[in-house]
């Protein structure tokens, strides 16, 4: 199965939050040093938020806005977008 350009990074950045979580889990197992562990965490909480994001804005601009989509205009799909940013900053 080949991946599109844009599949394939979402698939490699889920693969650098994968490499993040073993880090974590490295980190309390080795060295459970509070800080080091809650940096490794924030790290991968900001990945995750991004995926998300990136995911979603997807999700909005093929599937509501899309020349499928009948009720979400593009100017109000931008919208969606805008807050959905602002709600996962």
């Amino acid at each position: 199965m080949e991946l599109d350009r844009e599949r394939l990074k979402l698939v490699n950045r889920a693969k650098r939050i994968h490499g993040q979580m073993e880090r974590v889990e490295r980190s309390l197992i080795e060295d459970p040093e509070c800080a080091n562990v809650l940096m490794l965490l924030a790290a991968v909480r900001g990945g995750i938020d991004g995926l998300m994001a990136e995911v979603l804005e997807d999700h909005i601009r093929l599937h509501l806005v899309g020349p499928k989509a009948k009720a979400l205009t593009p100017e109000l799909g931008e919208e969606l977008i805008d807050l959905v940013r602002a709600y996962m900053k």
